[in-house]
Parts: structure tokens; C-alpha cells; sequence
């Protein structure tokens, strides 16, 4: 079994991610839709919150969610304790079924963790809470990554990754194949940032 499908893993991995940047992915939606002043975000696979704190920080309300126990504890030492516009949930992605509307949907680097009818079935959800003029931000992996083929997490090709914003506006894409560095050791990098923007 692989170490990321351990228990314990992703409360090690989180520990050592409380004063990194925060991702590009993140900065880019947020300069895209402006100031938060009040509307919804979500953060899935929060994490150690760095995020999160930046869309605080911008002025959106924060509907954080994530899978580890201790998710809660560590995003409130992140942003030095309760906030009035913070919800946390502590949920895998198999068993979220209901979501808030939102105007700017984030998932750096989590969504691939999961079982390919899990992210079917989650997407279909995502898609259906975006606001008009709402944005998706999301990471999702290539069939060329070194942890492809792992029943346990979802990839795509490229013409798939592509159809997952079908008649949404593509305001940003990258794709990252090449070997560079992880949690666990050096591994091969196949990944497909959007951000994708629901027509008003």
C-alpha cells in the first residue's frame, strides 16, 4: 500500500505545509474574480489552510473542507483562531452529497484522491453549485503521472480532462508533465490546472 494511503499520511503532509505560499492556482482565481466582499468560496481539501486564509484575507465567507480529524484545530491556529466568515467540515469526498452555492469553487491538488465514480459523482455536484459568473479552480491528474493506474485516485487524458468544463469558459490552463519533486520523493508530474468561469 502506498504511504499517501496511510493513516497518518496526510496529517504529516499537512503539518509541513503551514508556511509555504500560498498555490498560484489560488492567487490567479482570486485576482480573476476580484474581491471576495462577502460571497462564497469553497476550499476543498483545505488542508493546513493556507489557502483558505488568503480567500479570508480577500474577503470571502470560507466554506473549508477536509478529510483529516484534526482539519479544524490546524486551519484555526492558520488564521490565528475563530472567524466569522469560516465554516469547517470534516468529510472525505465520498460522502459529500450537499454543498452551498458558490462564486469560486478551489481544489489544489485533492480532488485526484479519490475513486473515479467518487469524482463523478462529486463533479456533477461541483458543477451544479457554481453561481453564474462563478469559477472552478482545480487541479486534476494526467494519465502520465507516476501514481496513474491507482485504483483508489482518478486521472485523465488530455481531450478528458478537457470535456470536464464543457460549456464553461476557460480563463486559464496548464499542463505539467515532467518528473519533480513530492512528499513522499521525486516522482513523475502529470497534472491539468484550470480555472474554468460559468457564463453569466
Amino acid at each position: 500500500m502506498s504511504d499517501r494511503h496511510t493513516t497518518g499520511h496526510w496529517a504529516r503532509y499537512n503539518s509541513g505545509q503551514t508556511t509555504r505560499p500560498v498555490r498560484d492556482l489560488c492567487r490567479r482565481a482570486m485576482t480573476l474574480a476580484g474581491p471576495g466582499n462577502g460571497r462564497t468560496a469553497i476550499d476543498l481539501g483545505c488542508g493546513a489552510g493556507r489557502e483558505t486564509r488568503a480567500l479570508l484575507d480577500a474577503g470571502w465567507r470560507v466554506l473549508a473542507i477536509d478529510s483529516e480529524p484534526g482539519t479544524e484545530a490546524l486551519l484555526l491556529r492558520a488564521i490565528g483562531g475563530r472567524h466569522p466568515a469560516l465554516t469547517v467540515r470534516t468529510s472525505g469526498f465520498e460522502d459529500l452529497s450537499s454543498l452551498p452555492e458558490a462564486d469560486l469553487i478551489h481544489a489544489g491538488y485533492s480532488l485526484p484522491y479519490q475513486r473515479r465514480e467518487s469524482f463523478d459523482r462529486l463533479w456533477t455536484v461541483l458543477r451544479s453549485r457554481l453561481r453564474p459568473g462563478g469559477r472552478l479552480a482545480v487541479n486534476v491528474f494526467g494519465e502520465h503521472d507516476s501514481w496513474a493506474g491507482d485504483p483508489a485516485m482518478t486521472f485523465f487524458g488530455v481531450a478528458e480532462a478537457r470535456s470536464l468544463v464543457d460549456g464553461l469558459e476557460i480563463e486559464h490552463w496548464h499542463e505539467e508533465d515532467a518528473p519533480g519533486p513530492a512528499f513522499g520523493g521525486p516522482k513523475h508530474w502529470h497534472v491539468f490546472e484550470f480555472i474554468a468561469r460559468r457564463p453569466s
